[in-house]
């Protein structure tokens, strides 16, 4: 499912706020904005049914895909290096 896009004009101290709070939770100020929105539909028993999850702040975790990807770039400039 394609995520929307909005424009969200906000007071530049709201935005700083938002900002340094989403650092302290290892999230973007997107994802911030998002979590919040999400809980506030939620306390106001309008989160609709069936809403996607949220994936885990932080870093994405990496897949065993991410890892043989690693292993064959460091295997391909080991190669380009003895050339």
């Amino acid at each position: 499912m394609e995520r929307k896009k909005i424009l969200l004009r906000l007071d530049p101290v709201v935005h700083d706020a938002l900002a340094r709070w989403a650092s302290d939770e290892l999230r973007s100020t997107n994802s911030q904005i998002e979590f919040l929105l999400r809980r506030a539909l939620s306390e106001a028993g309008r989160l609709p049914d069936g809403v996607g999850r949220m994936r885990p702040r932080g870093r994405p975790r990496k897949t065993p895909e991410d890892d043989e990807e690693e292993e064959r770039e460091r295997a391909d400039g080991d190669a380009s290096e003895a050339g």
